[in-house]
């Protein structure tokens, strides 16, 4: 049987929903109905996409790897057919957090002087690649090591990493901290696009609690409240300031590496070696 774009989002609508009857009820369509829908892509496929064996429906190993490029190829469908793309293709550039840095404002501004003919669309994706695997946008801005062979990347900077730490605590009157003042406290993790991890300690040193979030507004909120400490880049003081937050240099831990990545082999945007040099413009004039 010939797949059609509406097998496509059936799937997503089954995946995200969590149940049948909540898909169905999404899309406008019966319970029978979406069920074969399923079943013909499954067969097209040759593989099990979604786990029947519980009451909530759950993706198997191959539902959620097939997930990402059927997510990735409804966008693409979804901006080819944009009557707004024929008149100038943005360029949407995702990132999860903290953008550029102090450069972010100053990347869009030039951009819209140099490049007035393509928008560029800036995008926070709370999500490992920014969006990328999911075809959201066309490139990211991306911090830690990416060892994904389908990204390629390009390094605009090395960022230094800070304490970020309860400004009425005892560590906001320090100059500085290491990873050793920081052990005594339950750790924020950003579980979900955050840089770090407890492998910054030593084995034998590491902070007994952590308190695990998905995003930069709940790591914020969890620090700001006085519940946890976190590490983070000297980016992120100059785009989350907080009253109750205070940011100290941190000695003994890596700098991050920050690039530009997009998908490798796919048709890439035919602006992006335009926004890589302008981001190694301001990076040098900074």
């Amino acid at each position: 049987m010939t797949m059609e774009l509406r097998h496509l989002r059936a799937f997503l609508a089954i995946a995200e929903e969590g149940t049948i009857t909540r898909a169905a009820t999404r899309l406008h369509t019966g319970q029978p109905a979406l069920s074969r829908t399923l079943r013909q892509l499954e067969t097209h496929l040759g593989v099990r996409l979604v786990d029947r064996s519980t009451h909530h429906l759950e993706l198997t190993a191959a539902g959620r790897a097939f997930r990402d490029r059927a997510a990735a190829a409804l966008a693409a469908v979804d901006t080819a057919f944009d009557p707004r793309s024929l008149a100038a293709l943005p360029l949407r550039l995702g990132h999860p957090w903290a953008a550029l840095g102090d450069l972010t404002l100053p990347l869009l501004r030039r951009w819209d002087e140099e490049h007035p003919g393509v928008p560029l669309k800036l995008r926070r994706v709370d999500d490992r690649t920014a969006g990328l695997a999911q075809g959201k946008v066309d490139v990211a801005l991306l911090r830690g090591e990416l060892r994904s062979p389908d990204l390629v990347t390009e390094l605009l900077l090395r960022e230094e990493r800070v304490a970020v730490v309860p400004a009425d605590s005892d560590l906001a009157g320090r100059d500085k901290l290491a990873l050793a003042d920081l052990t005594p406290w339950p750790i924020a993790l950003n579980t979900v696009a955050g840089t770090t991890t407890l492998d910054l300690w030593p084995a034998a040193a590491r902070p007994r609690t952590v308190i695990e979030v998905t995003n930069t507004d709940e790591w914020l909120t969890a620090i700001a409240a006085g519940r946890a400490v976190g590490i983070s880049t000297s980016a992120t003081p100059r785009m989350h300031t907080h009253p109750a937050i205070a940011y100290r240099p941190l000695t003994d831990a890596p700098p991050v590496p920050l690039v530009l990545a997009w998908h490798r082999g796919a048709p890439a945007h035919p602006a992006i070696p335009d926004l890589i040099r302008l981001a190694h413009e301001l990076v040098a004039e900074r």
